[in-house]
């Protein structure tokens, strides 16, 4: 009796400690500590393929962006999962979505991805990881295969953080549906 009585009070008084402090949880991911769903995503600004020079979060205020981070452009999977964003990009566009690729790739290897797979989004070049560490995205030399929806006002509103490339155009489809 003595001892659930304990382990319930400790447990209540670590409760209080952790709202007193106001504490707000973490979620890990492989690549590092995920940012926090419902508050500011983390800025970025990286040089784009598409001629624009740099990109940043704040180009994006008013829409709904996809920021998807991918290991290395001419791959499979990432040839796969930029191909079907593609193939989905005017049910993006309908509502009123951005989509963002991002890698630790060059943009000169980003301008020939693009143009080989025919895509119509921009890819950044996070050529130090900066960005993808932010995000939680980060394994030493290359991005995780991690993606974000962030709404028109900068909120991070959901994270995929086990994504096949298959069909994770059609499974942020739907999230973009339920978000909005």
């Amino acid at each position: 009796m003595f001892r659930r009585y304990f382990f319930t009070s400790l447990l209540a008084i670590s409760l209080s400690v952790i709202s007193w402090c106001n504490f707000v949880p973490t979620a890990q991911a492989m690549g590092g500590i995920l940012p926090t769903i419902d508050l500011p995503a983390p800025a970025f600004t990286l040089p784009t393929n598409t001629g624009t020079g740099k990109v940043s979060l704040a180009d994006y205020a008013g829409k709904w962006l996809v920021l998807y981070f991918y290991p290395k452009d001419f791959t499979s999977g990432c040839t796969l999962e930029a191909r079907r964003f593609q193939q989905d990009i005017g049910k993006y566009q309908q509502r009123h979505t951005e989509i963002v690729g991002v890698s630790a790739d060059s943009i000169d290897s980003h301008a020939e991805f693009c143009d080989s797979e025919g895509l119509k989004f921009p890819l950044l070049a996070d050529t130090d990881g900066e960005v993808s560490k932010a995000y939680g995205s980060w394994m030493g030399i290359y991005s995780m295969r991690h993606s974000f929806i962030i709404d028109p006002q900068g909120v991070l509103r959901a994270t995929f953080t086990d994504v096949n490339p298959t069909a994770h155009s059609r499974e942020v489809l739907t999230e973009l549906d339920y978000l909005r």
